[in-house]
């Protein structure tokens, strides 16, 4: 309450002075000489608007992405449009994908006409509602046909069965086009009109049920009849488009016809001439393409022939058609009309196109030449010799037999734990082996039997041997492998015939992981210098994005019909184009023909459960592109260093580091793992993080020992070394243990390896003692961009009750 007698302040309400802020005010402005800083009020202006601008703002917005959604719907599979891509992919051995089709080309008023593409595929044209339509179905069976497939599907359309959906091959191929992108999709359940009405209804049920923990507000289209297949049609027609990120920047086609044209020198090498429909962006003929599963390669012209697929097909003349015929030969507008009115829109221009080269040539003035020497290439050959062994034999012994005699200088010299064999010098290598062979030659036969020299191979046994139980004891060694490293992760036992000081040799102490400084250029690889490098990769994207978005390529637009003259490929191309694979041409952005080093960001599979070692080799699915590769397995964290992973951890996301080519994020990436036979495991899935060969991945080695005295502060160390000179090797790194004291060693006692260690706190008499020493790592060069086939999954009963069991 304001008493009656108050006083209000009127509208001229009187406005004091700012405070000068003191004597040096006046000092300021004299050294400003008159200048004024300027205030750039933009944001202000954006934030004084009114309510009513702003809500007129927020309409606007609202109205353009909902006309540019509209817009999408309507060219897609109109005349001006690409056809409305749709790929059927039947999930369960039992889905009648041949009955979809047939129900699908019933329409009425609609023109069938089938695919010269692939069998079973047809193209349905319905001038009426002014839509166009290619139907593709994915051969069962075949994972990399189908993810090929539904890297450039607009729409997947899922065939389940009635009573049990998906199987466990429906299952895995459903996992890896979750890891991959999905797209827009449908699910369509033909069938099931011969069952009971009770069961019926429990089937749909059970079915409804499974499908909503898999596709969460998903509608399931029954397809018995012409109307419910009308119904399918005008769902996929007018549903919100999905975009995946790696094919909107882009342009891409599925050919629809090929042409192979044999080269002069050669006719396993040519001219592979691809018909197809523009999509993504417009599509530069000086730009590289990469045909998926085949490589790279360059474009020499782009054709404009007459549109097969035309919603208003001209007649030509002296062939009548009568109008009520459904199918349409291909020959009517087809072949005929291409050879007489095909257009050369662009050729290429050699100083604008793109170079196809992937790796820098060293320069042999900088010493970084990489090409073997004569010398070396002698070594090389006495080394394949050394492979055989000379051993002495009872007489009589057949080649099989004489594998098996092991040697006793053989039988001590077993591996060591650590996996990388390039630690140990080569010179004790020699001076091993060539005590080896000493100790071989003064060996003799059983005593009072006759002996004989016999020269086998070393490869004899392994050829001989039964392949089952040797991966069978492979595996059983890897899960031991993995176990111990869990329980005592990085310790290794230190070697007793091989001084600490040469064997750790190429390793060093930090005094912190975290803070202590690494040089990113120091001993580098000689791979090194064969790959290319951003100086800001991140600047880099975003400048090659912004320009995609903002400016015009001059090429073909999407939804042309194109014809690409595609230099230098292989007549295997063309031969897996026959055999009904799909032949899908993506193009390359700037520079992502060049090799760098990739770290991809995955996570493991939870259907995998065996163990997967760092420097296996393993297929990724990278984008638009798949390659074999061995990749080294590293922490994802921020500090400018990351430790080693020697397995694939199933618990926690981890980065894969391969040599491979320049792909700009985002891409999906999906690792598998060929088993040995031929099926691919999906084993990680992920995504490309960054391109950086500047990403330190250090190794980690642990060795401990035992106190065997404990004083105050004081304690006897043994078993972490074996003779003096290591213990005075290793004496500046800082030891710790695992409760947490940390210390150092301060002097060698004896000649057995003991040594006194002062430490912060009394150490008690169960802990243990370890030395860190660390080593840069890098990725193998193992890369190879051709990839076997896969054998088709091993089909089993329905999938759903598991699935239902591991959502619960």
């Amino acid at each position: 309450m304001v008493a009656a007698g108050a006083h209000r302040p009127g509208p001229l309400k009187q406005q004091n002075k700012a405070h000068k802020g003191g004597k040096h005010s006046g000092s300021s402005q004299r050294r400003a000489g008159g200048r004024v800083s300027v205030k750039a009020q933009p944001r202000r202006r954006l934030r004084d608007l009114s309510r009513v601008d702003r809500r007129h703002q927020a309409l606007q917005l609202r109205r353009q992405r909902k006309e540019a959604v509209l817009a999408e719907k309507r060219s897609l599979g109109s005349r001006d449009g690409p056809p409305h891509l749709v790929v059927l992919v039947p999930l369960h051995s039992r889905a009648a994908a041949h009955d979809t089709l047939c129900l699908l080309q019933s329409q009425d008023s609609a023109v069938v006409r089938m695919d010269e593409g692939r069998a079973g595929g047809f193209v349905l044209l319905c001038p009426r509602l002014r839509q166009r339509w290619r139907f593709v179905t994915a051969p069962a069976g075949d994972l990399h046909a189908v993810l090929d497939l539904a890297k450039v599907a607009d729409s997947l359309l899922f065939v389940l069965d009635p009573a049990d959906g998906w199987d466990s091959a429906g299952e895995h191929c459903l996992s890896c086009l979750f890891a991959q992108g999905l797209p827009s999709y449908a699910l369509a359940v033909p069938g099931g009109t011969d069952l009971p009405p009770k069961k019926r209804i429990d089937a749909k049920k059970k079915l409804a049920k499974a499908i909503e923990k898999r596709f969460p507000e998903a509608k399931l289209f029954p397809l018995n009849t012409e109307q419910e297949s009308s119904l399918l049609l005008r769902h996929l027609a007018t549903q919100k488009q999905r975009h995946l990120a790696f094919r909107d920047r882009r342009a891409y086609l599925l050919a629809y016809t090929a042409e192979f044209m044999p080269g002069q020198e050669s006719d396993l090498v040519g001219t592979l001439k691809v018909s197809g429909f523009v999509r993504g962006q417009t599509l530069d003929v000086n730009s590289l393409v990469h045909i998926v599963g085949h490589g790279d390669f360059q474009m020499s012209q782009v054709d404009a022939p007459p549109d097969p697929l035309s919603l208003n097909p001209r007649v030509v003349k002296g062939q009548k058609r009568s109008q009520d015929m459904e199918v349409q030969d291909d020959s009517v507008n087809g072949t005929d009309e291409m050879e007489e009115d095909v257009k050369v829109l662009m050729k290429a221009d050699p100083s604008k196109q793109e170079c196809l080269q992937s790796e820098v040539v060293p320069d042999p003035m900088e010493g970084e030449q990489t090409w073997p020497t004569e010398e070396e290439l002698q070594e090389a050959e006495a080394s394949l010799k050394a492979n055989r062994r000379v051993v002495k034999v009872p007489k009589g012994t057949s080649k099989y037999q004489a594998a098996w005699i092991v040697d006793d200088g053989e039988e001590g010299n077993q591996e060591d734990d650590d996996d990388d064999d390039d630690d140990i010098d080569d010179d004790m290598m020699e001076e091993a082996v060539s005590q080896e062979g000493e100790s071989s030659e003064e060996e003799e036969g059983p005593a009072g039997e006759e002996s004989e020299t016999m020269t086998i191979s070393e490869c004899l046994r392994d050829d001989q041997y039964d392949e089952k139980v040797e991966e069978d004891e492979e595996m059983l060694e890897r899960y031991k492998q993995e176990r111990m490293d869990e329980m005592f992760p990085d310790e290794v036992d230190t070697p007793r015939d091989v001084p600490a000081r040469v064997r750790f040799q190429k390793y060093r102490g930090l005094k912190s992981f975290r803070t202590s400084p690494w040089d990113p250029k120091e001993n580098l690889p000689r791979d090194y210098a064969r790959i290319f490098q951003f100086q800001d990769f991140t600047r880099t994207r975003k400048h090659l994005f912004r320009q995609i978005k903002k400016e015009e390529t001059e090429g073909a637009s999407v939804g042309w019909y194109v014809t690409l003259h595609v230099c230098s490929v292989p007549v295997s191309v063309m031969e897996s184009f026959k055999e009904g694979k799909p032949l899908v041409l993506f193009s390359l952005l700037p520079h992502e023909q060049k090799m760098s080093v990739l770290n991809f960001l995955v996570r493991r599979h939870p259907s995998n459960s065996e163990p997967v070692r760092a420097k296996e080799e393993l297929i990724f699915h990278c984008g638009f592109r798949r390659f074999r590769a061995s990749p080294l397995f590293s922490q994802h964290t921020s500090a400018d260093k990351h430790k080693l992973e020697r397995f694939l951890r199933l618990d926690a996301a981890l980065v894969v580091t391969v040599y491979a080519p320049i792909t700009f994020p985002p891409a999906s990436v999906l690792l598998f793992k060929q088993r040995s036979n031929g099926m691919h495991d999906l084993i990680a899935t992920g995504s490309l993080l960054s391109v950086d060969p500047d990403r330190i991945v250090i190794k980690r080695l642990v060795l401990s020992g035992h106190p065997f005295k404990i004083f105050t502060k004081t304690a006897v160390v043994r078993y972490m070394f074996f003779n003096r000179e290591d213990v005075m090797w290793f004496k500046p790194v800082e030891l710790r243990t695992k409760w947490g004291r940390r210390g150092h060693i301060k002097e060698p006692l004896g000649t057995h390896g003991h040594m006194k260690c002062h430490f912060d706190g009394q150490l008690k008499s169960q802990d243990t003692v370890l030395l860190n020493l660390y080593k840069r790592v890098f990725p193998k060069w193992t890369y190879d961009p051709h990839v076997p086939e896969p054998v088709p999954w091993v089909r089993s009963e329905s999938a759903l009750p598991v699935q239902e069991v591991e959502m619960e």
